[in-house]
């Protein structure tokens, strides 16, 4: 798996302002992470497949199994989303039992975890503690004190389209260290050039650069080997 995604990173880098989108809905999109679940039929292209907190029922453990099947595919890419959402009608403990089961089968398979978060970020540290791949929450829109804490407790963060426009997220994103963040379009429909764009603008940094080091980010979270990936 190591060795497809270290061959897709460089053909990525190699094409012109190519953007890696980290997490989207659009399985025609080739340069990033579908976001699979495992009722769908395997994808063409790069994916994650996870239980969402939403769709966790009584027969969750029939979706595991799935899931487990599914994420074997050599395109599938980390397991995901899943975590804890304060807003849906999902009992927590249940939520957590769901989640911890989907960390344990990345740990097993060393497959990353996109993590949906929803007024439950305090609630997501011990969990990073049975975690022994590296955990990125997705859609990332929260106040610098939230960010700062996942940080500490080693979480990636990934932001989309709240970047745009929301100047308390800008705040936060200027302060984060390049070697944390990833860019995602999520399911909002944009170009994700004009994240890029916008981050690029908020760290101070050139697009190329900022490109060259999420791409730095990816190859350390899928623990690609050291060495130049931007050489063909």
């Amino acid at each position: 798996m190591f060795n497809t995604l270290f061959n897709f990173l460089i053909d990525f880098i190699s094409l012109n302002m190519i953007f890696f989108n980290f997490h989207h809905h659009n399985p025609q999109i080739s340069y990033g992470i579908y976001n699979s679940t495992p009722e769908e039929k395997i994808p063409e292209h790069y994916f994650s497949v996870g239980i969402h907190p939403q769709n966790i029922h009584e027969q969750w453990e029939n979706d595991l199994e799935n899931l487990k099947m599914i994420s074997q595919n050599p395109k599938c890419l980390a397991i995901g989303e899943c975590g804890l959402d304060a807003l849906v009608n999902i009992d927590e403990n249940l939520q957590k039992k769901v989640f911890e089961a989907q960390i344990l089968w990345a740990n097993q398979i060393q497959k990353p975890v996109i993590i949906h978060c929803v007024r439950k970020f305090q609630e997501l540290i011990p969990f990073q503690k049975i975690a022994k791949v590296p955990m990125i929450i997705h859609g990332f829109n929260k106040k610098k004190a939230i960010a700062d804490e996942m940080l500490k407790h080693g979480f990636y963060l990934s932001f989309g389209k709240s970047v745009l426009h929301n100047l308390s997220l800008q705040t936060s994103l200027k302060e984060i260290p390049l070697e944390k963040i990833f860019l995602e379009t999520d399911d909002a429909d944009f170009d994700i050039a004009e994240l890029y764009q916008k981050a690029a603008e908020i760290k101070e940094i050139s697009v190329e650069k900022l490109q060259e080091q999420i791409t730095k980010n990816l190859g350390f979270c899928f623990a690609l080997p050291e060495k130049n990936i931007f050489e063909k």
